[in-house]
């Protein structure tokens, strides 16, 4: 398969690192690379990762799956920042199967059981399926085999922070329903191993039961905010601050970086206020003011890109959904202007969510992101994808899809990748720096 099809290709993450994984010769996907409280990132279908389909797809295919993935990616985020929406601050079941497209490996148990874990900056809690989950897969955690691992029970204070818990004997549990799925876990807690820092005690949703045909059982690490999130269970360790560089889908290996804690940051980088919704904590807002294609800022209503807490409005960096989405106002001024430099007169196709494409080669615009602070000028990889053959350029960003009412513009994945990203909690800010991720 293409190096192209890898990225534009989203499926659901199972769950256990797999043997050919564990026991890949290549040096460069070796446990040996998490040192300190650095690890590898590796996109979910890197060589790297056993998660690869058996079967490519076509590169058209690849780019609606994926598109498909975004959209119910949106219907997500958009729950969590929704005025009706109380916070909670263990990931609902939805999440799980708006896969991030990022794994890294965690140790998880004494003796450790070695895991492959999505990250995914939108969600607070570990999410783990255990040894005896009814409908899970054959990889699990094997609570068992660990002599740290501890249920915890209706009185600790964690279990208040779960949504509707339930007592199942003395064990806090609760249960997550959405559509016909469900998925009941129970509060546990073990230590978590992330390269070579150890973090004992660690709470995290021990998967007991999985129903509906929509619920993969997989491995989730939450970046978020919220109580329970990495940040927040280890603030002694690392200071509620981390840095992610997403590597490019061009990467021969498609392995970045996730640097945990205060230390080995970048010094020369540009930050932008970390903005607060009471509502949902977890999210990652900024102050997106303008947006800027070429030389001109094209003109956005200032209410398409106005944070509103009350709402949810406003502009979020995600790391698990792939494609840049703004509000309709805020795209198709983009696009208008992108399709204005790129040439009127050439014709536009479509693929997909993908309204601006091109079948004959073009000279890509710049697009700066102008943020409180700091500008972002992404490069033309960060910017348009292009068919294996090259026959094909889109604009690889587009408007929330017609039935997800979105009142957030999300910065995705794609458009981060070759940059540090780097969150830090304490000084309220977020910080960007073009690097080579690989």
């Amino acid at each position: 398969m293409a190096a192209l099809s890898y990225l534009f290709s989203l499926s659901l993450l199972c769950f256990s690192l797999a043997a050919q994984a564990l026991n890949n010769p290549d040096p460069k996907c070796s446990a040996t690379n998490d040192h300190g409280s650095n690890l590898q990132v590796f996109h979910v279908y890197s060589p790297c990762s056993p998660f690869r389909p058996s079967q490519p797809l076509s590169w058209e295919e690849d780019v609606l799956q994926s598109l498909a993935k975004d959209q119910a990616r949106l219907q997500f985020l958009d729950s969590l920042a929704g005025v009706k929406k109380s916070i909670v601050p263990v990931a609902s079941g939805r999440q799980i199967i708006q896969s991030p497209t990022y794994i890294v490996r965690a140790n998880i148990g004494t003796p450790p059981q070695t895991m492959l874990m999505a990250v995914d900056t939108s969600s607070d809690t570990a999410w783990v399926p255990c040894n005896g989950c009814v409908g899970c897969s054959s990889n699990v955690f094997n609570s068992l085999k660990s002599t740290t691992f501890k249920s915890l029970n209706c009185g600790a204070a964690q279990c208040k922070q779960v949504p509707n818990p339930s007592c199942l004997g003395s064990t806090c549990s609760f249960n997550v329903t959405y559509g016909g799925s469900t998925i009941a876990s129970n509060l546990s807690q073990e230590t978590f191993s992330l390269a070579t820092d150890i973090v004992p005690s660690y709470t995290f949703g021990c998967i007991q039961k999985t129903t509906g045909s929509s619920v993969p059982p997989q491995g989730l690490l939450g970046l978020g905010r919220g109580p329970l999130s990495l940040l927040s269970q280890t603030q002694n360790l690392y200071k509620s601050t981390f840095s992610y560089c997403l590597p490019s889908y061009k990467s021969l290996n498609f392995s970045g970086s996730l640097r945990l804690g205060t230390v080995g940051q970048p010094i020369r980088i540009k930050y932008t206020p970390l903005l607060k919704n009471p509502r949902r904590s977890s999210l990652y807002y900024v102050n997106l003011n303008a947006i800027r294609v070429g030389r001109r800022i094209v003109d956005i209503p200032p209410a398409a890109l106005a944070f509103n807490p009350t709402t949810g409005a406003g502009t979020v960096f995600d790391s698990g959904t792939v494609f840049t989405r703004l509000v309709t106002p805020a795209y198709e001024a983009v696009r208008n202007e992108f399709r204005r430099r790129v040439g009127p007169k050439i014709p536009v196709t479509s693929l997909g969510g993908f309204d601006t494409c091109y079948s004959v080669p073009i000279v890509v615009p710049t697009i700066t992101f102008m943020f409180s602070g700091m500008n972002v000028t992404l490069p033309v990889d960060n910017i348009v994808i292009r068919s294996t053959a090259g026959s094909t350029t889109c604009l690889a960003m587009a408007a929330a899809p017609d039935n997800v009412n979105s009142v957030l513009n999300v910065i995705a994945n794609m458009q981060q990748q070759n940059h540090r990203v780097l969150i830090d909690v304490p000084n309220s800010r977020l910080g960007v720096a073009r690097e080579r991720c690989t």
